[in-house]
């Protein structure tokens, strides 16, 4: 049975509104919340769609299964409508292969796109994890076909080869040196949590620490004018005695 998590947000007879808030998983035994997208979700939500001419995506994702998030990625591609993507936070990893699906590809100036070599959990024999390795080669190189379909004019594929083997973190000025990207104002950044960023090597901090609020100093100046009326009502009893 589905999880019919998928809801159509913002509805009209010209366009529809799609979000990627969660991670990329391959199907609906691995979306353990109810913001995690996967393949079968996106065509039901397309075939719903599937007369718009306009679908706007919006992506704040730490990113997930490679193979889930291609397959995202094709059938977006397949889609008439014309593709307006936002990034609103973070496109991270595969969530950031889906976010070149767009017609036009929207990066505020501190929102990030994050491109990084795809990588597995493994086990098995030495014949085995050689075997991976070669995998892993293949399932980067489609992963760098996608790329270079979106680079700017001028931007050699070994360039964004050699980031993507570094583990490349950009805001959206960044991002638009390299990519087809229009950089959008500052916007108030949206939140996001994903299992993946544990994992990442060069993760912001600011995505993965947890802001303490300052203790608000008027509560305590409240107890000690409270303390200060009972000190005066007290002299007063005294006196009254």
């Amino acid at each position: 049975m589905t999880k019919n998590w998928m809801e159509i947000k913002n509805k009209t007879e010209e366009s529809a509104d799609l979000y990627f808030y969660g991670d990329i998983v391959s199907s609906e035994w691995g979306a353990w919340e109810s913001t995690d997208q996967y393949p079968d979700n996106i065509k039901n939500f397309l075939d719903e769609v599937k007369d718009k001419p306009n679908l706007n995506i919006y992506i704040n994702s730490g990113g997930g299964s490679v193979f889930g998030g291609i397959a995202i990625y094709n059938m977006l591609k397949r889609h008439k409508a014309h593709k307006t993507v936002h990034v609103d936070g973070l496109a991270a990893s595969i969530a950031s292969v889906i976010a070149m699906a767009g017609d036009k590809l929207i990066i505020p100036s501190n929102a990030f796109l994050m491109i990084h070599s795809p990588w597995v959990g493994a086990q098995g024999n030495a014949k085995d994890l050689r075997k991976m390795a070669d995998d892993l080669d293949v399932m980067e190189q489609g992963i760098l076909n996608i790329y270079q379909e979106n680079l700017k004019d001028g931007v050699d594929i070994e360039t964004i080869k050699a980031m993507v083997h570094a583990e490349t973190w950009m805001d959206g000025n960044e991002a638009s040196q390299y990519f087809n990207i229009e950089v959008a104002e500052e916007n108030k950044m949206a939140a996001s949590t994903s299992k993946y960023f544990n994992e990442y090597k060069n993760t912001p901090k600011n995505l993965t620490e947890k802001k303490v609020e300052e203790p608000k100093v008027t509560v305590i100046d409240k107890v000690e004018d409270s303390i200060d009326e009972e000190l005066e009502l007290l002299a007063l009893e005294i006196d009254l005695l």
